[in-house]
Formats: C-alpha cells, sequence, structure tokens
C-alpha cells in the first residue's frame, strides 16, 4: 500500500496535466492506496478555491474515492457523514471537524455560523460557544 498526496487527485479529478494525469493514473491502478483525511480536507480546499469547481463537482470526486475498492480512506465513515452535512450547505472543514468529533461530548468554537449551521442541520452535535 502506498499513500498520496493532494496532488494526485487533483490530477485525476481535474485532467488539468496530461503528463502528469497519465502517471497518477498507472500509480492508482498498480497500488492499494491510502488517503488521508487531511488530503481529502486538502482536495475539497484546492477544487473549490483553485479550480473554482462547483459543490456539486467536489462531493461526486469525494464519493467516488470513497467508493474505490483498492482505496483506504482514514477516517471514511466521518468524511462520509461530513459530505453529508456539506451536502446540505455546510462549509467541508467544518463538517469534518465536527464529523471526526462525533466521540467526544460537547464541540466549542467561536464560530457562530458554525453553531447556526450545524444546530440548524440536527447534526446530533452538542455545540457550544466558548
Amino acid at each position: 500500500m502506498i499513500a498520496i498526496d493532494t496532488n494526485i487527485l487533483v490530477r485525476i479529478v481535474t485532467n488539468d496535466n496530461p503528463e502528469q494525469v497519465q502517471r497518477a493514473a498507472k500509480l492508482l491502478h498498480l497500488h492499494a492506496v491510502f488517503i488521508s483525511k487531511t488530503v481529502i480536507l486538502e482536495l475539497e480546499w484546492v477544487l473549490r478555491y483553485s479550480y473554482a469547481l462547483e459543490r456539486s463537482v467536489i462531493l461526486v470526486a469525494v464519493q467516488k474515492i470513497l467508493t474505490t475498492d483498492s482505496f483506504t480512506v482514514e477516517h471514511g465513515t466521518a468524511i462520509a457523514q461530513a459530505l453529508r452535512w456539506y451536502e446540505q450547505g455546510m462549509d467541508f472543514a467544518d463538517a469534518l471537524h465536527l464529523a471526526c468529533s462525533l466521540h467526544a461530548d460537547k464541540f466549542a468554537s467561536f464560530d457562530k455560523r458554525l453553531i447556526k449551521k450545524a444546530t440548524g442541520l440536527n447534526t446530533g452535535v452538542v455545540l457550544l460557544e466558548p
């Protein structure tokens, strides 16, 4: 198994550099792949800010990554939950923070928008402002 950096997935999703796309595709075809949750977090950010991709396109891309048999995604269940909240309008990073914190009793943040959005989506997370 090999672990990969965000740029490998960016090449595959955006198809923006034919030579690197070909190399990335070959690498992913030949190996079982580990993808850390931070790579998924960075992937969403890069696709949204650098490539200005729509939320729906990003959702499809990350969902495909989660369901690819040769990929092992760190905290895949939490990422899937974060995607559901993201699909409902929550910021992906905020959704991932919450989804990875479900084992905790409460989640504290000064971010009033996060608290309002998460409460409105009935995330089940007890949120509080410090």
